[in-house]
């Protein structure tokens, strides 16, 4: 098969799909790969070591939509990208599709195969190519808050961690998933107050666990998040429903009983935010406010730490690329039925029951596609 890397273009993304070593192991299976020019740079892989793995560098992204047979990534395809995607071609990428209707049309009338990273599943739960990067954005995010938390930055200027004599910040993190725990290990490290809200029995009974009484644990509902926001130095969304807009825990009405200053980290940008007043932002304009609160809704945090990033996704979706370029979309899909659950669009049908239901669109379900 013939895949195609072309270098990400959203707004400060510096991963890259495929490191050096994949080439090699794809290449090593037989399959041609070609690479465009830089596409590894920002996460400090050069062109030299594509070409020892076995790649083909090409100048331009256009000359790869037009002759690969499966088109690699990490992030959505932006709308030019969109445009060059044709019938027949495979997309194995990110899409969170649920709160973006423009990408679902174009998609769709692309005709292309889309399977989408964060819906594929695992023998033992979960979303294994969803995981690597939830950890990585909730090991971010205190990071992140400490620093909108600043004075400078339009926070309270408050010190995460304070210092004797003086009282550490309250950090709220909702949601006790992948992100919400490592957000939880990294805040705690940092000397904060941490709070994680869930539903989940189980997942409180696991965070309780993990942590003992360090970490403060709190069944979620609409009157507990209303209180324990009013107390937030720091407030990290971390919720999270398979392929679904993300629930909307933070009404506008909340934000003017929170205290001036105070920030909200949004995790759950990429699914269309966890606040109502959440909207996506880029690494090069990370925050606005909103009723005097603090808002850090940057859509791909884990770009900010690209080689990090890129190692550690190639490390989860190596082996479903592999799949794909060995057996063909079909066989592959067939064969592995969590790897299937990824399937979200094919040749103008939607194919995520989540993403049809957030869009009011028609619903195929795989096993039609597949049959």
């Amino acid at each position: 098969m013939l895949v195609g890397v072309p270098k990400e273009i959203k707004n400060n993304e510096f991963r890259v799909v495929l490191t050096p070593g994949a080439v090699m192991e794809l290449v090593h299976h037989g399959h041609s790969v070609l690479v465009e020019i830089g596409a590894g740079v920002g996460s400090g892989l050069s062109d030299e070591e594509y070409v020892k793995a076995g790649a083909r560098l090409v100048e331009t992204a256009a000359e790869i939509f037009a002759t690969a047979e499966m088109i690699v990534k990490v992030k959505e395809p932006q709308p030019n990208e969109r445009a060059m995607l044709r019938r027949g071609q495979v997309l194995f990428t990110y899409l969170h599709l649920a709160p973006d209707l423009e990408q679902t049309r174009d998609l769709l009338a692309s005709g292309a195969t889309c399977i989408a990273y964060e819906t594929v599943t695992s023998p033992h739960g979960g979303l294994p190519l969803l995981t690597p990067m939830s950890e990585v954005a909730g090991r971010l995010a205190p990071q992140m808050g400490a620093h909108a938390l600043e004075k400078a930055q339009g926070g309270r200027g408050v010190l995460l961690g304070g210092v004797p004599g003086v009282a550490p910040a309250e950090v709220v993190i909702l949601g006790g998933g992948v992100s919400g725990t490592h957000a939880a290990t990294i805040a705690l490290g940092m000397g904060a107050n941490v709070t994680v809200v869930d539903r989940s029995a189980e997942a409180l009974r696991r965070i309780s666990a993990q942590f003992g009484p360090a970490v403060r644990t709190i069944f979620s509902t609409r009157a507990a998040v209303a209180e324990l926001v009013t107390h937030a130095d720091l407030v990290i969304g971390a919720v999270l429903i398979p392929g679904a807009a993300a629930p909307k825990l933070i009404t506008r009405a909340m934000l003017p009983t929170m205290k001036p200053g105070s920030v909200i980290v949004d995790i759950a940008i990429d699914q269309g935010g966890c606040c109502e007043t959440s909207h996506a932002t880029t690494h090069a304009d990370p925050t606005y406010v909103v009723d005097g609160v603090v808002h850090y809704c940057v859509a791909n945090m884990p770009g900010a730490v690209a080689r990090t990033s890129t190692f550690a996704l190639n490390n989860a979706t190596l082996g479903f690329t592999l799949a794909l370029a060995d057996k063909g979309w079909q066989r592959a899909l067939r064969d592995d039925h969590h790897l299937a659950e990824g399937l979200n669009v094919h040749a103008g049908q939607l194919t995520c029951a989540p993403v049809a239901e957030a869009h009011g669109l028609p619903y195929t379900p795989v096993d039609a596609v597949l049959a």
